[in-house]
């Protein structure tokens, strides 16, 4: 057995595992009985960039934390994270800014808000670098994060899922009506609703990667989306960063696949069992979307593909798997494999991803999934409600006083 065919063999075994829901609900189980063995309190660590749009906004729900749970919170003040973590630092300040001004208005925050560090010395060079330290021995690269008994949620975004523990835990203060009964998240917002007054040939950009799990998640929910809205998809495909030269540290790739796993789970969305389609599987799996555009089966083999990668630890490097994701879209696998050998789809392709990927960094957009509606982008599978209320604001503009 080969390198490749005993790694693709263990992939699948392994992240099934490693990902799943059973794992993470058994790992807080021990999380919980070693702070209780230790008799520790209840403690919400919080890394927190003053300079950060999204620290400021987190900074704001930390109080109303308090209010409702029986925790303390412990704040860490650090610098910016390595350039390792934010290939494109610039851009993602000026995003950043237009994001969590979104953000705010959407959940009723202050932005912009100079919040300074509460119950903390003004942080010296090596209370920074203390905190960076301690950021990395538990896992994590970036600020706006919260970091509780050996688990990471990022921003407001991801408060839900701490909340939805914190509850389980008993620590909820908040009067119910019954025992069973479970307060509303500070932070959530239903996706992919129906619209109403959809004009005929309304259309969304899609740019996403076969490589990004977010991207993964995201195919689950968007095509029946539009289907069901009368909405079409601009398919706008790239290459992963990591095939672009960019780095990924290990924490970040763990922290996404863990992040990933969680909010499939929240969305009914398989995930978990996968098998990296980085470089080759990925290649091949492009060189077929303009086949399948061909035929009119491109959202079909984009979900069958991402299915089998994400979900099912299908290798697309192997024209045995591969042909399983091929067929089941409906398209010719013998037609497909004279594809793959194609100089001039190779670069047909090739061209493509790189306009697609020219386009984005031209709305200010570097990463995957990202969506444009009109004037409206956005980067983030948690994002679509952004390019929803777009369009609802298009299709049903407020009636005249």
């Amino acid at each position: 057995m080969s390198f490749r065919s005993l790694k693709s063999w263990l992939m699948p075994v392994i992240s099934q595992r490693f990902l799943s829901r059973e794992r993470l609900l058994a790992l807080r189980r021990q999380a919980e009985q070693k702070r209780q063995s230790q008799s520790r309190p209840h403690v919400l660590h919080f890394f927190h960039q003053v300079d950060d749009p999204y620290s400021q906004l987190l900074a704001q729900a930390i109080p109303l934390l308090k209010s409702r749970y029986a925790v303390s919170i412990l704040q860490h003040v650090v610098g910016e994270p390595d350039d390792s973590a934010v290939p494109e630092r610039e851009m993602l300040k000026a995003y950043s800014q237009l994001d969590a001004s979104r953000l705010a208005s959407h959940y009723g925050l202050r932005f912009p808000e100079a919040v300074e560090p509460v119950h903390t010395p003004k942080p010296t060079a090596e209370s920074l670098l203390a905190s960076h330290r301690l950021r990395k021995t538990w896992g994590h690269y970036l600020s706006g994060m919260i970091y509780y008994e050996g688990e990471w949620y990022w921003g407001i975004d991801r408060l839900h899922h701490l909340e939805s523990r914190l509850t389980d835990l008993g620590l909820s203060t908040q009067k119910k009506s019954h025992p069973q009964q479970r307060s509303a998240p500070l932070f959530v917002t239903q996706q992919y609703q129906p619209l109403r007054n959809v004009p005929e040939g309304t259309s969304i950009d899609f740019y996403f990667s076969l490589r990004s799990p977010y991207s993964a998640i995201s195919v689950a929910k968007v095509f029946d989306w539009a289907k069901a809205n009368g909405v079409q998809v601009n398919l706008k495909y790239v290459l992963p960063m990591v095939m672009r030269g960019l780095p990924v540290p290990a924490e970040k790739r763990k922290y996404i696949s863990l992040d990933t796993a969680r909010e499939a789970h929240l969305q009914n969305v398989p995930f978990g069992r996968l098998n990296d389609p980085v470089g080759k599987p990925t290649e091949r799996g492009l060189a077929l979307i303009p086949f399948a555009q061909m035929h009119q089966l491109a959202e079909s083999y984009i979900q069958s593909f991402m299915q089998g990668v994400w979900s099912e630890g299908l290798d697309a490097g192997t024209d045995a798997h591969l042909k399983i994701m091929v067929g089941r879209a409906g398209l010719n696998w013998e037609a497909a494999k004279d594809i793959l050998k194609s100089k001039a789809n190779d670069a047909h392709w090739r061209a493509v991803a790189e306009q697609n990927r020219q386009a984005m960094l031209a709305m200010g957009l570097w990463g995957v999934p990202s969506f444009r509606f009109e004037e409206t982008a956005v980067w983030g599978q948690d994002r679509f409600w952004v390019i929803e209320k777009a369009m609802h604001a298009e299709f049903d503009p407020p009636t005249p006083a």
